[in-house]
């Protein structure tokens, strides 16, 4: 089931273990995977569960074409890098969406910058909205595969986003939709399954009423 939905920011965060600093000509920048492909995630959405996964390519044409920020904590007012200003580099390689932001000379900057070899900021989260994306069952759980995204920014994070609370209430309408449609197919299956019935039992009503005459 194919859907596109409302643009309804969301979040996701990951552990990155690989988050690093690294210096290239004495410039110091911060690198690692903002989302990784094909792998499910944990169950989210708290009320409302289901895992997900970010399909191959669902970066592509938001890459392409959007204006996106690398932010800390999400917070706009800490700018850390602009893709469309050369010190944010977003690409999707073999493993996911791979992020390689060159921070300004702030205080904000030095201190994350020491939090993340410390490692005391360890998480990254990135917010989007769904363009395209299909739900299904699997051994009972609901799963959503994002097939094509719309990137606002990447941003590493202090404390990640709850899944149980925000996933949950931002992918909601997506969800209720999604199970709306699966009960409208249940419906006209059954009704299918009754009309047949239907039919059956008129025919061999007549039958039976052939052979009585």
């Amino acid at each position: 089931m194919n859907k596109k939905s409302k643009q309804n920011i969301e979040i996701r965060t990951l552990p990155l273990e690989e988050l690093r600093i690294n210096t290239i000509e004495e410039k110091r920048y911060i690198e690692g995977h903002a989302a990784v492909f094909d792998s499910w995630s944990e169950t989210l959405g708290g009320l409302f569960p289901f895992r997900e996964k970010v399909n191959r390519g669902a970066f592509g044409e938001s890459l392409e074409k959007d204006d996106i920020r690398a932010l800390f904590n999400h917070d706009p007012n800490f700018v850390l890098g602009r893709n469309r200003a050369g010190t944010l580099e977003l690409r999707e390689d073999e493993k996911g969406l791979y992020v390689k932001i060159i921070p300004p000379d702030t205080q904000t900057a030095r201190d994350l910058i020491t939090s993340i070899e410390r490692g005391d900021i360890n998480q990254m989260s990135f917010g989007f909205s769904v363009e395209e994306e299909k739900w299904n069952t699997e051994d009972g759980i609901d799963v959503r595969e994002l097939r094509k995204v719309k990137l606002f920014d990447v941003s590493p994070v202090t404390f990640p986003a709850y899944p149980a609370t925000d996933v949950g209430l931002r992918a909601m309408e997506s969800y209720e939709n999604y199970r709306a449609e699966v009960r409208s197919l249940e419906e006209q299956e059954e009704n299918e399954k009754l009309k047949i019935i239907k039919e059956k039992q008129k025919l061999a009503y007549l039958q039976n009423k052939f052979r009585a005459m």
